[in-house]
């Protein structure tokens, strides 16, 4: 069954290339939704998919690509919005 998270990650998670390095993890995990910088410093996505493949997305968003440093990440559930593919934007 598919369920949709938001998830916001905090640390130093930008001009690292967290967010093509997520779009690949996702895409390899069959995930769609998005990723896109905050004026905050944080990254924030939307990710779609089936919760095994999730729960390991979210093992590697905690950890991000080797330049980031990783502090916090917040997850919520939401309903699913049906996206296609991964994006960045």
């Amino acid at each position: 069954m598919k369920i949709h998270y938001n998830i916001k990650i905090y640390g130093l998670v930008q001009g690292v290339f967290f967010r093509a390095s997520a779009k690949e993890a996702a895409d390899k995990l069959e995930i769609s939704g998005f990723a896109k910088n905050m004026s905050d410093g944080s990254v924030y996505m939307e990710a779609e998919g089936e919760k095994e493949n999730l729960d390991k997305f979210i093992v590697w968003c905690n950890q991000g690509p080797m330049m980031a440093q990783v502090e916090k990440v917040e997850i919520s559930e939401s309903p699913l919005k049906n996206f296609s593919r991964f994006e960045v934007s």
